[in-house]
């Protein structure tokens, strides 16, 4: 028995979604915990070579023999391990991990010498469909379906029905069969760009944006569980929509016509950040006069010019990263620009030097309030620069708005904001270090149109949109909140207990 053959039951067990090989150290399983090494022995380079030699054909076995560009597939227990070489390693490395795409005999990802395993039946591109439009054609009956009950995302997984979220919890299609690997690989196989085939094939996830043209866009995020394949489908609306349907307020629009300076929409995922920029690039669309570029992955609202020039890239498709198209906006005459995520150090850099050079900046952060949006961007920096960053952020910040979404009483979801506006006071607090300020300034301040995230869930409770025991669970400051909806004489020991 091959020796490999001892390890490989670590992955088939499905608690690791790899096993590494490498030069100078110890067989490793990689775990959602990290890598976590099987044994005491470290291999040596002829070790490494002499485990996946034994296993490989003897069409590769040249570039084993040459530890070159390794790549092959060896069947073991009735399924198929794919052996790769990481060619930007320091030293030799191999990874294995379990093959689960169905490419077609002539797909060029597919490793030379092993195309024939494809070729039966049961490994056909499409699963258990006849041909693509087949595959096609049942997704896309789902996510009719989707729109039609207005669900926000359809969870497809395999051993489960379709799931959709509906109104923020989870609910099974009726009548709809579980999902088996093959059908659900075929259906998400068809519809996926051969860029996010390749992505997936190496990474085991990938995002990617599908349109059905006479329905709406969908933000597609295809993933690996212990399953197999799944996935995630978020409805986009087909057209652009509107600070009057967003119900964004006065204050908020007003820093659609700012000519330069940095205004960020911040929140965790799912929370809508991507509509309401949606929203303001719409107003500015219509009112201005300008180049709005906007680098987003995917793109999810299209939009067509109207009084302004819009151009729309794509990270991985029309532009390597953000930070590289970020960097080539300023030779692309812009007079905005939207960063769909600020990920990164040298990101949020170039994004800051572009609010300061006189353009306006639009982009998103994780973060929950303002004050935390603020020291989340000066904490991305060493501790000898941070006092620089905050003496920029302090001049180029104008807004933030920090958001959430709440169930809504009668069913749908409505948004509640924190919103920051940046005068001389919060400039002052940012630059001397005192964001634990920031929050007594929003509240002073409400004739300028700021609003604390409390104040915010209070209103859609006194206005009856939002239950007081939902306002409460998306309330970050919950001791307050608390507090205050007990004040009002409403009853929210069921999820606040104690206080």
């Amino acid at each position: 028995m091959p020796q490999l053959d001892r390890v490989l039951p670590r992955l088939d067990s499905g608690s690791a979604s790899a096993l590494l090989l490498e030069a100078d150290a110890p067989i490793r399983a990689v775990t959602p915990a990290g890598e976590q090494p099987l044994s005491q022995q470290v291999l040596t380079r002829a070790q490494v070579l002499g485990l996946v030699g034994e296993v490989a054909s003897a069409d590769d076995k040249p570039a084993v023999a040459a530890a070159t560009a390794i790549r092959f597939l060896y069947e073991w227990n009735g399924k198929r391990w794919l052996i790769q070489q990481e060619p930007d390693a320091p030293r030799l490395r191999l990874r294995i991990r379990q093959w689960v795409d169905k490419p077609g005999p002539s797909d060029p990802n597919v490793p030379e010498g092993t195309r024939h395993l494809r070729r039966r039946a049961s490994d056909r591109p499409f699963g258990s469909f006849e041909n693509e439009a087949a595959a096609r054609g049942a997704i896309e009956r789902l996510l009719r379906t989707q729109v039609a009950k207005g669900a926000a995302d359809l969870h497809l997984r395999v051993g489960e029905p379709p799931i959709l979220r509906l109104g923020g919890d989870l609910v099974r299609i009726e009548g709809e069969s579980t999902l088996d690997d093959a059908a659900l690989s075929g259906m998400l196989w068809a519809i996926m760009p051969d860029k996010n085939k390749a992505e997936f094939d190496a990474n085991w996830d990938t995002d990617f944006a599908y349109e059905i043209a006479d329905l709406c866009r969908f933000r597609v995020n295809v993933l690996r569980d212990r399953q197999g394949v799944a996935a995630v489908l978020r409805t986009i609306a087909s057209g652009t929509v509107t600070v009057e349907q967003m119900g964004i307020s006065q204050e908020v629009q007003q820093l659609c016509y700012l000519t330069k300076g940095l205004v960020l929409v911040t929140g965790p995922t799912g929370s809508g950040k991507s509509t309401t920029l949606c929203a303001l690039v719409d107003l500015m669309n219509r009112t201005r006069s300008d180049h709005i570029i906007t680098i987003e992955d995917p793109i999810e609202f299209v939009h067509q010019s109207k009084k302004c020039l819009i151009t729309q890239r794509q990270v991985g498709v029309h532009t390597q990263s953000f930070k590289s198209a970020l960097r080539a906006a300023l030779r692309e005459d812009p007079d905005i620009v939207l960063v769909g995520e600020l990920r990164d150090l040298e990101t949020i850099a170039i994004a800051l030097e572009t609010a300061e050079t006189g353009h306006l900046v639009l982009g998103t952060l994780h973060t929950s309030t303002a004050a935390s949006t603020i020291n989340r961007i000066v904490d991305q920096y060493p501790a000898d620069r941070q006092e620089q960053i905050r003496i920029m952020l302090a001049e180029s910040l104008k807004g933030v708005v920090s958001q959430t979404l709440c169930k809504k009483i009668g069913g749908g979801r409505v948004a509640a904001r924190e919103v920051l506006i940046v005068n001389k006071a919060v400039s002052a607090l940012i630059r001397e270090n005192k964001t634990v300020q920031i929050n007594n300034v929003i509240q002073t301040q409400r004739k300028l149109g700021m609003e604390t995230l409390n104040d915010a869930l209070l209103h859609l409770v006194k206005t009856k949109q939002v239950e007081p025991e939902e306002a409460y669970v998306r309330s970050v400051e919950r001791k307050d909140m608390g507090a205050r909806l007990r004040a009002l004489g409403f009853n929210i020991d069921s999820v606040a207990g104690e206080e």
